[in-house]
């Protein structure tokens, strides 16, 4: 199996979500017209850029393959390629939900799982 990806959402939202087997996307995500999700080496800076400090947060490693083709590797920050979801995500792809907790210095501390 390919690595995973990942997203990033609030307790609350994957709650709501779970009851329905998919996540529509955040504002942000239905803003742009797709979901935003990070590759593991891109997640300590999506979490510092968009989430610093947050609490009741998720993440998601998602089985990239199942997503077919509604998923996208497309140029983002400073060129990088990242993957977008353009389709609800489907919650069967999600192979397992870790907390995401903050660290003394701030910091969300990313489960073992996600070290890239």
């Amino acid at each position: 199996m390919a690595e995973p990806i990942y997203k990033v959402l609030t307790e609350v939202a994957f709650t709501e979500s779970w009851s329905q087997g998919r996540f529509e996307g955040s504002a942000d995500d239905v803003r742009d017209g797709f979901i935003h999700l990070s590759a593991a080496h891109q997640l300590e800076v999506t979490l510092a850029t968009h989430f610093g400090g947050q609490t009741g947060l998720v993440l998601l490693a998602v089985d990239a393959a199942r997503l077919g083709r509604d998923l996208k590797w497309e140029a983002s920050r400073g060129g990088a390629l990242f993957p977008h979801l353009y389709a609800p995500l489907d919650l069967a792809a999600v192979l397992w939900v870790e907390p995401l907790l903050l660290g003394k210095d701030g910091r969300h501390i990313l489960p073992e799982g996600a070290l890239a």
